[in-house]
């Protein structure tokens, strides 16, 4: 945690960040730009995944003209993000808080925007409530399955076998949509393929996600690929078993020189682009803000040496596709207990499959 940062936390703990913020150091008090986003991470800034996706995004915002950025790293899920957020308020004269952990929303985010009324808090997961959340918060997150679509149409194609192997952190919605529609964009190019799942049973355990990616190599898994908060064990322990990898959140290419293949990657700077245009223009911000591909929220890592020719021409199709709203879930489809979950064709927004709580047939591993 920078030293700065406790320094300000010190500040408000005792009650005296009105008066600090006016006797301050020019530098410290400095003067508020049209726009100051105040954006609080969970990890650090350059964990390989979830953080860094966030943090590259933020670079992009702050190369906007007008826009001033305070960040702040390692803020556990605790009342420590309400002071955070109050120092940004308060000392920097925030006007948007972007709260990127999924811990951070209840209560912290929701107390604090009922606090400061005339500050937007926005929160990287669709928690937002329009019959009980405070009108100056909301949420927004891009649908990364379609993206790990993609990833699963170039490891269908890289698995001579078609066995892929996926490290998962939580049988929740959003990571079973993952494992999914790997299965489905490896089918779509080789009906043989199959997925092979375990999960580690929380978002950060190094040690159980090296253990879990020996597992799946040695069970035949010839791509591994994950979803968990920092993937960087996983694609590192499969790059030093020979096995081609997909990533997942951020870009993992540097981490695996011989076997990266692509990865399944946030583009949160369309998303904090748009939220500091509309409050430079004095526009409301919309409360939920969702997308994919069509709305520029995602995007595919840069393919690595593990990427055929043959892989490279299906994802980009596939992912052009998806771009003019080709769905990803045709039924009729059945879960890997035999009982229809998909009984017609799903727009790829729909409320149905945000509820998803099944593996497909072809996915191996249970929920339970």
């Amino acid at each position: 945690m920078p030293a700065f940062e406790i320094s300000r936390r010190s500040l408000l703990k005792s009650g005296a960040a009105g008066l600090a913020a006016a006797t301050l150091p020019l530098s410290f008090a400095r003067a508020q730009s049209a726009v100051t986003v105040g954006i609080v991470y969970v990890g650090p800034r350059d964990d390989f995944g979830w953080n860094q996706a966030h943090a590259v995004a933020v670079e992009a915002l702050k190369q906007v003209s007008g826009v001033t950025v305070i960040e702040e790293e390692n803020v556990p899920e605790t009342d420590a993000v309400s002071k955070s957020m109050e120092s940004m308020i308060n000392i920097d004269g925030a006007n948007l808080i972007l709260a990127t952990s999924f811990g951070y929303y209840k209560p912290f985010v929701l107390d604090a925007a009922r606090k400061y009324p005339d500050t937007q808090f926005r929160h990287a997961a669709p928690l937002w409530s329009k019959d009980s959340d405070p009108a100056n918060a909301g949420s927004y997150f891009p649908y990364l399955n379609q993206a790990h679509y993609v990833d699963g149409v170039a490891a269908g194609l890289s698995a001579p076998s078609g066995k892929i192997g996926f490290v998962a952190a939580k049988p929740i919605p959003s990571v079973l949509s993952n494992i999914n529609s790997v299965l489905l964009g490896a089918r779509s190019v080789n009906p043989n393929a199959t997925v092979r799942v375990i999960f580690t049973g929380e978002w950060s355990l190094p040690v159980r996600e090296a253990e879990a990616t020996n597992a799946l190599v040695d069970a035949g898994c010839e791509v591994i690929t994950c979803h968990v908060d920092s993937p960087k064990v996983v694609i590192e322990t499969a790059e030093g078993r020979g096995v081609k990898t997909c990533g997942h959140n951020a870009s993992q290419a540097p981490l695996a020189p011989k076997g990266f293949i692509t990865g399944a990657e946030y583009k949160w700077e369309t998303i904090y682009k748009s939220y500091a245009a509309d409050i430079a223009a004095g526009r409301t911000l919309p409360n939920f803000l969702v997308g994919g591909f069509d709305k520029d929220m995602l995007q595919n890592t840069a393919y690595g040496a593990g990427a055929t020719p043959e892989a490279i021409k299906a994802a980009d199709a596939a992912r052009a596709a998806l771009v003019k709203g080709e769905p990803i879930y045709k039924g009729t489809l059945k879960d890997n207990t035999g009982k229809v979950v998909v009984d017609k064709t799903y727009d790829n927004y729909d409320p149905y499959l945000d509820g998803m709580n099944w593996l497909l047939d072809g996915v191996q591993g249970s929920i339970t």
